[in-house]
């Protein structure tokens, strides 16, 4: 019984034995499995640490590279916003200098045309440039532009044409101390010379008429009124012959001293001078007089063009004073040319050159606003 007790004590025991043996070997193979799995954690721990280092290292790159990438980005904005001011001020320098430009073109020609020319292409120009800044600048040329062609200039070419009228017709102008001629006083002597003899000749023609036409009607034909006295019928021929030649003689010898005395008249002119000077002024002075208003005519005339009224006006004054003093007041041509120069001065009245001062008030805002 004990020797069961013993054996089966045994084979239990042995059972056991076995059984931790086995559980050794479990955990044994647990634990080396254990590590090697550790190893491999710690493995990997190290690759997922040096990964992590590596991302870290990457990442700090790449934010280096975006600071740098913004830094960049941030420098070009600010040149594009330089390069921007830069063509905006370089616009608006341009347009400034171009409106002074046309401006002093416009004071030498004495023309609006210029500067309304130049504010036409700054506004395009603006325009296309599209800048906000720039909108006070259009406005400003839209009132220039509506300003200056309202205003009222003189015609200087036809004014010109007007003076050089005038200075081809100074020879035409009689001095004081030239006669007119006696057919713009009186009738010509020629046409009273002619005068009697044509008004005669129809009353003859009338009694030769009557007297050929009497025998062959029973009552006298009524005779056209004759100036000269009636010849009796029982007169001789001879009585009549005498009395047409008296007759005729008296009618020519009134025509010769008509024509004698518009003569004598052509001779001796009795007249009032006012000016002493004038009545004594030589035939080489007065070619001199003559080129020297002449000289101021066309003085005037170059005054005129470059738009310097204030000079013309005074040539056109100093013209008058000449022909006032020493040409023929009562002629014709001198009160034409006289009535000229006078209506010349009224028109010579030329306004101040408007200036684009609106214009250049927004550039230099526009300049200073950067």
């Amino acid at each position: 019984m004990a020797l069961v007790l013993a054996l089966v004590a045994l084979a239990w025991t042995y059972t056991l034995v076995q059984r931790v043996e086995r559980s050794e070997q479990e955990m044994a193979r647990r634990a080396a499995d254990s590590l090697a799995e550790a190893v491999a954690a710690r493995e990997l721990a190290a690759a997922a640490e040096a990964q992590s280092k590596d991302l870290a290292a990457r990442l700090g790159l790449a934010e280096l590279r975006l600071s740098e990438v913004a830094l960049q980005r941030s420098q070009l904005e600010e040149l594009m916003l330089a390069v921007a001011r830069t063509r905006d001020d370089s616009l608006v320098h341009d347009l400034e200098s171009s409106v002074r430009f046309a401006q002093q073109q416009s004071q030498l020609t004495g023309s609006v045309q210029p500067l309304i020319s130049a504010l036409r292409g700054a506004e395009q120009r603006i325009a296309r440039a599209a800048q906000p800044r720039l909108n006070p600048v259009q406005r400003a040329i839209a009132a220039d532009i509506e300003r200056l062609q309202a205003a009222q200039w003189a015609d200087a070419p036809a004014l010109a044409q007007r003076l050089d009228a005038l200075a081809r017709r100074v020879d035409q102008w009689p001095l004081l101390n030239q006669p007119l001629p006696a057919a713009a006083l009186a009738p010509g002597p020629a046409t009273l010379l002619l005068a009697a003899p044509a008004a005669q000749a129809p009353a003859e023609a009338a009694v030769v008429a009557a007297n050929a036409a009497a025998p062959a009607a029973n009552e006298p034909a009524p005779v056209a009124a004759d100036p000269t006295p009636a010849v009796p019928e029982e007169a001789s021929i001879w009585a009549r012959a005498w009395g047409w030649v008296g007759q005729t003689g008296s009618g020519v010898g009134a025509a010769l001293w008509q024509q004698l005395r518009h003569s004598s008249a052509d001779l001796i002119r009795i007249s009032r001078i006012d000016e002493p000077e004038a009545a004594l002024l030589a035939p080489e002075q007065a070619y001199f007089l003559r080129e020297n208003i002449r000289i101021k005519l066309l003085s005037a005339r170059l005054g005129v063009l470059t738009r310097q009224f204030d000079a013309a006006r005074a040539d056109v004054q100093a013209v008058q004073a000449l022909m006032q003093r020493y040409f023929n007041p009562d002629a014709p041509e001198t009160q034409r040319a006289l009535e000229q120069l006078a209506q010349l001065q009224a028109d010579m009245q030329q306004p101040d050159l408007p200036r684009p001062d609106a214009t250049l008030a927004a550039l230099q805002i526009a300049a200073g606003g950067r």
